[in-house]
């Protein structure tokens, strides 16, 4: 988002009527609300309150969006509402609003972005009401007891000390936070002795029982604090810029305090859920408030516990992922979002929406602070502090006194390599190691190798329904591709000539393996996708690393996600060339995001950092630039080089995206729509394509684009408004899926 003040809002319309036309959100492709009767037998709803009404041949929930004084449709035309759901608004005009408004910016049926703000319990029409929680508390044996007697059972005595933190007891979903690896058996163990017990609660979250004090804030923190402390009561969006392992969160946590203490709410969104855990434990040893939890690792019904004690003001503070942007609330405060840069923010399905440009929406519809939080953040945010539009708080120094990291480039050319390791690196992770330190490897490619290649005749191992090499998994014996899913067991022999099979390149399971070599002993651990499938391994593995236990770690980009490993003090990078020669004008932004917050594990508490960067290329700009001058070198120059290309944050895209089993199908769709397009003649606007999708087979489907691209974001908007509603119109509509995406990050 570029611009909060040059985005037009769509307003809704006047008060409800007392017998006017009901004009209703309904799931579907409806680009507008469709008009319906009061009901016969009731009084008539007013906007926000669902209701059940008839759809063709089916009944569905809708939401009333407004209600008006006459419709387009002849009266006799019109259906009833059939039923009533709500005795008053679930969604309060402030959200209708912003409902509405993403919409309308996305071009999105209403309908759907509707049912977006909805949980799914909402969505089926059941009663919008805390249902009663299963949890576990401690009994009155169990609070007399000290978790420091529990030495020899370290997951029991983080249980405990959690469940003493809140006697309104924890939920099944609220432990799996506490302890790392699992919570089933430290509990049933806790129940055995006498000192847990089962109970239910009749909402969620839980209260804070005791509240701990926070470390002093640094000079530039309590700047960072007292600058958006001023714009309470007001709408502005200021970007918290600060070096990995600068104490962010400590600033989030004084705003949040302060906005508490003034009977607000805080909204804070992240980015996974992998980052939720540790953030709810921090947040509820610290604020003396429920923290409500929105995210998809929720049962229905939990969300929707947390869903109404944020609606119903009971909960102080929301945290959640990207949908948790469209949460309802009673005393709007402050919106927080960390690591603004991040993609996972970016809706690529359905609702292609971003919930860092909703928020900040959101902000000023509602007159409150935003505060985006990144040690990289985005070039869309940067160029708004560069044109006045965004206020800038930075954190130079790391928390702690803790120094930055070295970073050096290691020249890969004319070098042998081991399974991608080089001597050099090797060599200094045994100096790391042998001082008591950890080290941290990053390579973004899980699995054994990338390609499964013969010797003889030189057959791949492709994927049958897309585009791409399927991956190598040495584990499981299988071969998988990385973007449909397929999968197979690894043949034994080649197909074609049945010579002998190999890999090339390689994975994180494969680097880890080369690891055990090189040092026996030695325990290492892996974080990717792969290893952390089981509910709780992800703790589990990180634990082992806060512990000392694991000496290695290997993974991918998720070791990226603001984790705090204060032992490590060598991080290499194994393979900096996969984001250099990318056709996605991004792929440099998001690769020099990446090593900087993958970088920024190093060095985080006494020990001295130091960081590797593997390259076959050490000449190259990006590189050196990173090397030399840092992120904000880099962001200077990209934002100089997109300027001269007239590209986002510049400019103004949109893609129309669409896809078929049909290879031709796409591109005659396409070609349409740009004709319909350009018979609308609009102003500023320029059509480019259509072009085949980066990878134009996927999942057994056929992609292409067209993008349309301006200078204006009125302009382009304008066009979209006229265009889109013709699209489903065209010849051969039928034959393809079709989407809209505005903004989009991915081409």
């Amino acid at each position: 988002m570029q611009s909060v003040k040059s985005l037009e809002e769509r307003p809704l319309t006047s008060k409800p009527a007392p017998s006017g036309i009901c004009r209703v959100a309904v799931p579907g492709p409806f680009m507008e609300p469709l008009d319906y009767l009061p009901p016969r037998n009731s009084p008539s709803p007013g906007p926000g309150q669902r209701v059940r009404v008839g759809l063709g041949r089916r009944d569905v929930v809708g939401v009333v969006i407004d209600v008006a004084g006459t419709s387009t449709l002849a009266r006799e035309r019109l259906r009833p509402v059939r039923e009533v759901l709500d005795d008053t608004p679930l969604l309060n005009p402030s959200l209708l609003r912003l409902l509405c408004w993403s919409a309308d910016y996305y071009q999105h049926p209403v309908g759907e972005v509707v049912q977006q703000a909805l949980p799914v319990l909402l969505r089926q029409g059941k009663p919008a009401r805390p249902g009663r929680t299963l949890c576990y508390r401690l009994t009155g044996t169990g609070r007399e007891q000290d978790p420091a007697t529990l030495s020899r059972a370290p997951r029991q005595a983080a249980l405990l000390d959690a469940l003493k933190d809140c006697p309104e007891g924890l939920t099944p979903s609220e432990l799996e936070s506490v302890p790392p690896g699992g919570w089933h058996g430290p509990l049933r163990a806790l129940r055995d002795k006498g000192w847990v017990e089962a109970c239910e609660r009749e909402r969620a979250p839980a209260g804070t029982a005791a509240v701990e004090t926070g470390p002093e804030l640094n000079l530039d923190q309590t700047a960072a604090v007292e600058a958006v402390r001023a714009l309470f009561g007001s709408f502005s969006c200021h970007l918290l810029q600060g070096v990995t392992g600068s104490g962010k969160t400590e600033v989030y946590l004084q705003l949040i305090c302060l906005a508490l203490d003034a009977g607000q709410q805080v909204l804070v969104l992240v980015p996974e859920i992998a980052l939720t855990p540790q953030l709810v434990r921090r947040f509820r040893r610290r604020l003396d408030t429920p923290v409500a939890v929105l995210h998809s690792g929720l049962t229905d019904r939990e969300r929707l516990d947390a869903w109404l004690s944020v609606r119903d003001g009971h909960a102080g503070v929301a945290i959640g992922t990207r949908s948790a942007v469209y949460v309802p609330w009673v005393r709007p405060g402050l919106i927080i979002v960390d690591e603004e840069h991040d993609t996972s923010y970016k809706q690529h399905e359905g609702f292609r929406y971003h919930a860092r440009d909703v928020a900040v929406m959101r902000a000023r519809m509602e007159e409150i602070p935003i505060l985006l939080g990144s040690a990289t953040p985005s070039l869309e945010s940067l160029a708004n502090v560069a044109r006045g539009q965004y206020g800038r708080s930075r954190l130079t120094t790391r928390a702690g006194g803790a120094s930055a990291p070295r970073a050096e480039l290691l020249d890969l050319r004319r070098q042998t390599l081991d399974e991608g390791l080089s001597t050099g690196l090797l060599q200094r992770m045994e100096q790391h190691l042998a001082g008591g330190a950890q080290c941290l490897l990053f390579l973004n490619r899980r699995g054994y190798a990338p390609t499964l290649i013969c010797h003889v005749c030189g057959w791949v191992a492709e994927c049958p329904r897309c585009d791409a090499r399927m991956t190598w998994h040495h584990g499981d014996g299988r071969i998988r591709c990385h973007h449909c899913g397929h999968e197979k067991p690894r043949p034994a022999r080649c197909p074609s000539c049945g010579g002998g099979l190999g890999g090339l390149g390689e994975g994180t399971e494969r680097v880890a393996q080369a690891l055990a070599r090189h040092f026996p002993g030695v325990s290492i651990g892996r974080l990717d996708r792969d290893s952390t499938r089981r509910k709780g391994s992800l703790e589990s593995v990180l634990d082992d690393v806060r512990s000392g236990r694991h000496r290695i770690l290997v993974g991918t980009q998720m070791l990226a996600k603001g984790h705090h490993f204060p032992e490590v003090s060598l991080v290499g990078i194994l393979d900096a060339d996969q984001g250099l020669f990318s056709a996605d004008f991004r792929a440099a932004e998001r690769m020099a995001q990446l090593m900087i917050q993958v970088a920024g594990r190093a060095g985080r508490a006494d020990r001295p950092g130091e960081v590797l960067i593997q390259t076959h290329h050490p000449d190259h700009p990006l590189l050196r630039t990173l090397v030399e001058g840092g992120y904000e070198a880099f962001a200077e120059a990209a934002l100089a080089e997109r300027r001269a290309a007239g590209l986002p944050p510049f400019a103004h895209i949109a893609l129309l995206r669409a896809e078929a089993t049909a290879a031709a199908a796409p591109h005659d769709f396409l070609q349409a729509a740009r004709a319909a397009l350009q018979a609308l003649r609009p102003d500023s606007v320029d059509i480019w394509g259509p072009a085949p999708s980066l990878m134009e087979r996927r999942a057994g489907r056929y992609r292409a684009q067209l993008m349309l691209q301006s200078a204006s974001r009125p302009a382009l908007h304008r066009a979209l408004r006229a265009w889109v509603p013709e699209l489903a119109h065209l010849p051969g509509a039928r034959k393809v899926r079709w989407a809209v995406d505005v903004d989009a990050i991915e081409l």
